[in-house]
């Protein structure tokens, strides 16, 4: 062979390669009730987009001579188990993958039976979609509705609904109408704001009708076909910019000279230099670097496993979380969360259980059961007990603090599994929905505003208005005015000496308008409780008259009815001793 097409073949595959890792992934899950065509539904799909060899192909046809009415039983490309193969149905969890010319994709193929609610809930924990099987001949049966509940509490974004066996009903359109609108008045059930959208795709998985490509048998239906749907799904960003969640796995600490900790960033980004807060100590520093199998790394994002180098030396172990600094997580130890029950022992709300968030791992008590979801009609009635399957809200409190974030915002750092302690079984899968220590202190703080308001209207229906001689007892002095007349060379020294003295003095001069010399203002200077001090520039009879109007004449002292040919001196003393007949003597005083 040429050396020119080795090289040419080599870059050929590094592109396709290449081409192939670009692709983004989607993870979906099915669900639905069981005999609904799940697993038929995925093997057609990895049947017809050629992601199963050949000789898997022939071992299918021959193990299903005597059991499928069809050429072949897809259902056997998922179901591997002896049991499941025996009885015809689903138990475990059976992760598949393929890939299109679009996007990868990972199938997570569920069980329907009821028993196996818990495997639903694990599969589809880790789903950015959800496929519901309907079967059209049926309807949304029980079971149905109950996984479509749980894929909505998952926050799962994206649930399709595919409404299987079409061709059982001769691809009627009307069956399929009212089936959507039975499904639509159930995603108004699951989430009355309108948030959650279920979109309904007719399909018949045995004989490959709308599953791969559009199909023609289905005229009326102008939608695309189920995985033209899938390839169309927007996914979220990997590297989008959120607060930073590090659950602690592991220290490595192979000699003196290297200390890391190693697990998944389960939400944002981390670089080297970045702050970090450790929880639950809240000591900060820095990373120093970020290792890796293959070396260092200058950047890493929500799902890579690494280990983090601290510049400072940080007591943590498994369990303990670092965080962005501007990000911190809730901190709490009474927390609200759905609640979907796997065992057949009820919840009990006098048990402790162990609870696994993450990678941390801690004793919690249910205190309260709000409600349970009924899934018939998604109402959420009171509850004394969750029994095995039942959905509801439930508060919880733990022996101390955990750090987390609102399953809403964060479903890694958000959700939560319970085990028994005796049995070490998982008893329980939770969604937190609410920081009740944060709901208490904000409810303690409202009533405390409520209460400290009805105080201030019952203080302020009682109140009475303050008195001249209450103020006057306050400031040591009675009200008084002085009319300086022409003397107003006397107003500076005379404020002066008299605020040195204790009084609570003012000069009124012709900085202030005269026009605003009204008799409001002269009652309100003597309702004050002030020494007022009125030095007008020229003399204003209509000002003076405002004093002797608003203020009894006992209280008002006018100098230009003083002796005139005395000097400054003379008078200021005279105006001084004046005033001090107006303070009140202090009941030390009065001994």
């Amino acid at each position: 062979m040429h050396p020119n097409a080795t090289g040419a073949n080599a870059s050929t595959f590094e592109q396709f390669l290449s081409q192939h890792l670009e692709r983004d992934l989607l993870r979906f899950t099915t669900a639905g009730s069981v005999d609904d065509g799940k697993s038929t539904l995925i093997g057609r799909l990895l049947y017809d987009s050629k992601a199963i060899y050949e000789d898997q192909v022939q071992s299918i046809r021959q193990s299903a001579l005597n059991r499928s009415t069809g050429p072949m039983d897809f259902s056997l490309l998922t179901d591997g188990l002896r049991a499941e193969r025996e009885q015809g149905i689903t138990i475990d969890v059976a992760y598949r993958y393929f890939t299109t010319a679009r996007r990868k994709f990972i199938i997570a193929d569920t069980p329907g039976h009821e028993q196996y609610t818990r495997n639903m809930a694990t599969g589809a924990s880790t789903a950015d979609a959800a496929v519901v099987l309907v079967d059209a001949r049926k309807g949304v049966l029980p079971q149905s509705r109950r996984h479509a509940t749980i894929a909505a509490l998952l926050g799962i974004p994206y649930i399709i609904a595919a409404v299987n066996k079409m061709d059982l009903i001769d691809y009627s359109e009307e069956m399929f109408r009212r089936l959507e609108g039975d499904l639509e008045e159930l995603a108004l059930q699951i989430s009355p704001s309108g948030a959650q959208i279920i979109q309904c795709i007719p399909i018949s998985a045995l004989e490959g009708e709308n599953v791969v490509t559009r199909s023609t048998k289905i005229p009326w239906y102008a939608g695309p076909s189920l995985l033209e749907y899938l390839e169309e799904i927007p996914i979220a960003d990997a590297s989008s910019p959120e607060a930073l969640r590090f659950p602690v796995q592991y220290v490595i600490r192979p000699d003196d000279s290297f200390r890391g900790f190693a697990g998944q960033i389960i939400a944002g980004s981390v670089r080297p230099g970045d702050r970090v807060v450790a929880l639950p100590s809240k000591q900060t520093t820095r990373v120093r670097s970020i290792v890796t199998f293959d070396g260092p790394l200058p950047l890493a994002g929500t799902g890579s496993s690494v280990t983090l180098q601290l510049e400072d030396e940080l007591d943590l172990s498994r369990g303990d979380l670092l965080v962005s600094e501007a990000g911190l997580p809730n901190i709490a130890r009474r927390f609200a969360a759905n609640v979907v029950w796997l065992h057949a022992t009820p919840l009990d709300v006098k048990k402790r259980w162990v609870m696994r968030q993450a990678t941390d791992e801690l004793r919690v008590q249910a205190t309260k059961i709000r409600s349970r979801i009924d899934v018939n009609t998604m109402e959420r009635p009171l509850a004394p007990q969750l029994g095995l399957n039942d959905i509801g809200i439930v508060e919880f409190e733990a022996t101390r603090n955990l750090s987390f974030d609102l399953y809403s915002q964060n479903r890694n750092s958000g959700s939560f599994i319970l085990i028994d302690p005796l049995t070490n079984a998982t008893v329980g899968a939770g969604m937190i929905s609410e920081n009740l220590d944060k709901a208490n202190r904000r409810a303690e703080r409202e009533l405390s505003d409520a209460r400290s308001e009805a105080m201030f209207q019952e203080d302020i229906s009682h109140a009475a208005s303050v008195a001249v001689s209450e103020r006057a007892r306050r400031s040591g002095h009675h009200p008084g005015a002085v009319w300086l007349g022409a003397r107003q060379s006397l107003a500076a020294p005379l404020e002066r000496t008299l605020f040195e003295a204790g009084f609570h003095v003012v000069v009124i001069d012709d900085a202030q308008n005269p026009g605003e010399w009204s008799e409001g203002l002269v009652r309100g200077l003597y309702s004050a409780g002030m020494i007022v001090l009125y030095s007008p520039k020229y003399t204003r009879e209509k000002e003076k008259h405002h004093l002797t109007s608003a203020i009894q004449p006992d209280r008002i002292l006018d100098v230009d009815s003083l002796n005139q040919e005395v000097g400054d001196a003379f008078l200021l003393q005279k105006i001084v001793a004046w005033v001090e007949g107006l303070r009140i003597a202090r009941p030390e005083e009065g001994r």
